[in-house]
């Protein structure tokens, strides 16, 4: 149980990682988008985003939770520590939460242009901040107490610049890679071309950070480099490389759907390397087992998160599954076409074990002690993790009888 809630975070970061990153990357891109084009550009990053931005940080959310709640030790140590970057991240959330309010009020071609300004500039130094912030973390500059350490070089180090930078490229490639697609899905064949160069650029990129990382690690953060290097770590890093070469390769014969599967793999490989490479320390001379909180409250917070992910799931499963099968596209619903809501055969199948696996999970968790409570808040995730996979993939779509095109 003292692992369990450290399992959610990495996760959670996983997701905002990919999902965040593609929405903080959607915005960098709006900061290149000038000349005869940037406009289509600007409008195609926010009419993707636009849907979906505010849900991604649904996943931030949970992580901070979780960590103040299963690990309030730890978690009052970074935050003081780390008050500088976690203050620049929120006030970049903020201002990009401003940024999309306000474009929505019909702005002037002026007032827009420096709407975009502001997006783009705090959708990069949000993640920034925030990966400066986990390279603190993970070199060990974040001691155990209030305030311990320096308020400075904690997130101002070779660690967290490596770091930090490389959540902004990754979170551009992954943004690309996305942005291509749905160009691709609106059959918006200049910008699909030209999100997919940007892709591959910023792939290649992403990849070279990735290779000359670990020299800095070796120099400035010895312990990471060597669970990097060795065991769980580096058969992480090994997955990441892999599915980052298949990314490009995917994205380069413009199959940008399982790309966007493998990116999300390349990110995730990524953040579980971290975990795995620092287990079991959480900060110097505090493991994870020793930062957790009483038995009672890791088994409220699990059966909480268990259910309130039976709500989450289920809820973002739907977003998704509207924004990925086009339905805020614009010109959606041409007369004649009909689109079918309900799953098929198939997906009804998934649909009813999904819903066992979550009723066998419920009573585990509720009823269940030790490994027993585990398992079943485990098959909760499962479950609620199944149906999302099942809702959120948009059926194909074809034409009604007769339908005129």
């Amino acid at each position: 149980m003292a692992e369990f809630p450290m399992v959610l975070i990495l996760a959670g970061l996983a997701a905002y990682a990919v999902l965040g990153g593609a929405d903080f990357g959607a915005g960098l891109w709006e900061l290149a988008a000038r000349g005869p084009g940037g406009a289509d550009v600007r409008e195609h990053t926010h009419r993707a985003m636009a849907p979906v931005w505010e849900a991604n940080h649904v996943w931030l959310v949970l992580v901070l939770v979780v960590c103040w709640t299963a690990y309030p030790t730890a978690f009052a140590s970074i935050a003081s520590t780390l008050t500088i970057p976690l203050f620049i991240a929120g006030f970049g959330i903020i201002l990009r939460g401003t940024s999309y309010a306000l474009r929505s009020g019909r702005p002037t071609d002026r007032e827009e242009g420096a709407l975009s300004v502001v997006l783009a500039l705090s959708s990069i130094l949000t993640p920034f901040a925030l990966g400066a912030a986990v390279g603190a973390v993970a070199s060990g500059r974040v001691p155990v107490g209030n305030a311990g350490g320096d308020p400075w070089s904690s997130w101002l180090n070779p660690t967290s610049l490596l770091i930090g930078t490389l959540a902004v490229v990754s979170a551009a490639y992954v943004a690309a890679v996305y942005l291509a697609g749905d160009a691709k899905r609106g059959e918006l064949s200049e910008l699909a071309g030209s999100f997919r160069k940007r892709a591959l650029v910023s792939g290649a990129l992403v990849g070279a950070i990735a290779v000359t990382g670990p020299l800095v690690l070796h120099q400035d953060a010895r312990p990471l480099f060597d669970g990097l290097s060795s065991g769980p770590g580096l058969v992480a890093g090994l997955v990441s490389g892999v599915s980052g070469v298949l990314t490009l390769a995917l994205v380069y014969r413009e199959r940008f759907e399982p790309a966007r599967l493998s990116a999300a793999i390349a990110i995730g490989a990524i953040v579980a390397g971290w975990g795995l490479a620092q287990e079991p320390s959480f900060l110097p001379g505090l493991t994870v087992k020793e930062a957790a909180a009483g038995d009672s409250t890791l088994v409220a917070m699990a059966i909480s998160i268990g259910v309130g992910m039976l709500i989450l799931v289920p809820s973002l499963a739907l977003l998704f599954r509207l924004q990925l099968s086009g339905r805020f596209d614009p010109g959606d619903g041409v007369a004649g076409v009909e689109r079918s809501e309900s799953p098929g055969e198939r997906s009804a199948t998934q649909l009813a074990a999904a819903a066992v696996t979550v009723a066998i999970g419920t009573v585990g968790a509720f009823l269940g002690k030790g490994w027993l409570l585990g398992a079943g808040v485990a098959a909760m995730l499962a479950g609620a993790t199944l149906a999302f996979l099942v809702l959120a993939t948009p059926e194909d779509e074809s034409a009604g009888d007769g339908a005129e095109t």
